[in-house]
């Protein structure tokens, strides 16, 4: 789905002049790259789409939320509110820099409820996490306005949401920093691999610094003689990434324009539906499209529909049920089964934060009754008519 439909000639052309100079590597070789610099100029070209004034790559969206959240200052003592409906990786960077994550609940959006955020803090809550779910935004204007009220630092994750936006502003620059996934699955690929935006310098620093082993990356020097202000780690992207996420970048506009398109015809074909409504997206003009959400009066007719849809061949996930994506079904994270002893789950210091269903009242019943459906950039008029047969006989069985 998405651009990995559309890799070909021009991802090939990217890698052709990388592999010419034999470098594969983020940093040095610098006379024998020939000026060629293939992160870099990503990070370059993703900050100018986005309109943020920095960015920076790494080699996953997962670590963009660990490498972001330590550049905030975000560890141990902390509590992250993060939302019941969100890729696990969410709450295991939160747990990856030592914090506490605190389960809230979702509104219609299918994202992070404003309203639930203050239900949430305590004397300990240091950041939120808004995720843009399935490709359409959050309620950024609300949740930015808690932030402020109570002093809180905010993270975006975006990793569905690529190219995504609010009234034109995109997504991932709302808050002080913002981050995005390039995995195969993604709205734009780089087969794995990741970036972190921001407008702020110092926190940029503190990114570029950490990701890269502490290194000052000081353009007068060797890579082995730059400076060293902090301690950090290995999250770097690689040329090859860089290659290839440069390719797709300029793909995005076309995928974005696809999947709206076809999107759009599928949303004219189930709108007809008795009972049927969609996800609530506070600026339609800006759903990347990636995915159409809609939900049913009841479970029970929800269960149904998507029986009588998968009949047709059409498939849908209902996220109550699904493994990764629903706190309450993460059994290993309810478990508390981590690899260390020593984490915030067991610091005395810290209170026990429950993950129990009645706490989300609104996800555990918009998630039994709502479906979604990925939606594809190359939908052809032929599988659009099977997917409206579908629909037609599915919607008579309801």
């Amino acid at each position: 789905m998405a651009g990995a439909e559309l890799i070909g000639k021009e991802e090939l052309k990217e890698l052709e002049v990388l592999f010419s100079t034999g470098i594969l590597a983020r940093y040095s070789e610098d006379q024998e790259r020939k000026g060629i610099w293939k992160v870099r100029d990503f990070e370059k070209a993703f900050a100018k789409y986005t309109g943020s004034t920095y960015a920076l790559g790494v080699s996953s969206g997962t670590c963009a939320l660990k490498v972001a959240l330590t550049a905030l200052n975000v560890g141990p003592g902390d509590e992250v509110i993060c939302p019941a409906f969100t890729f696990l990786a969410t709450y295991e960077a939160v747990l990856e820099v030592g914090a506490m994550p605190v389960m809230a609940d979702i509104d219609d959006t299918l994202n992070l409820d404003p309203d639930d955020i203050e239900n949430k803090l305590t004397d300990r809550t240091k950041a939120i996490i808004p995720v843009h779910m399935c490709g359409a935004p959050a309620r950024m204007d609300k949740i930015m306005k808690v932030a402020k009220k109570h002093k809180l630092v905010v993270v975006e994750d975006a990793a569905q949401a690529c190219g995504a936006s609010i009234k034109g502003k995109y997504t991932g620059t709302f808050g002080q920093m913002g981050i995005f996934s390039f995995d195969q699955y993604k709205t734009i690929t780089t087969g794995e691999g990741g970036m972190i935006i921001t407008d702020d310098l110092d926190l940029y620093h503190r990114a570029e610094w950490h990701h890269d082993h502490g290194h000052d990356h000081l353009s007068t020097v060797s890579r082995a003689l730059d400076g060293r202000t902090i301690l950090g780690f290995n999250y770097r992207m690689n040329e090859v990434q860089g290659a290839i996420g440069l390719a797709q970048l300029r793909k995005l506009n076309r995928v974005l324009a696809a999947q709206r398109k076809n999107k759009a015809a599928i949303e004219a074909m189930l709108a007809p539906i008795p009972g049927l409504k969609f996800r609530a997206v506070p600026d339609p003009a800006g759903d990347s499209a990636t995915f159409l959400a809609f939900n049913l009066p009841t479970e029970k007719k929800a269960k149904a529909f998507q029986k009588a849809l998968s009949a047709e061949g059409i498939g849908t996930t209902r996220y109550k049920e699904n493994f990764w994506h629903y706190v309450p079904n993460w059994e290993h994270f309810l478990a508390k089964s981590t690899a260390q002893t020593k984490t915030a789950f067991n610091d005395p210091r810290n209170r026990k934060v429950k993950y129990s269903r009645k706490a989300i009242p609104k996800a555990d019943d918009l998630l039994g009754r709502t479906l979604v459906m990925g939606i594809k950039v190359k939908m052809p008029a032929p599988v659009l008519k099977k997917i409206r047969k579908g629909i037609e006989k599915a919607a008579a069985a309801l």
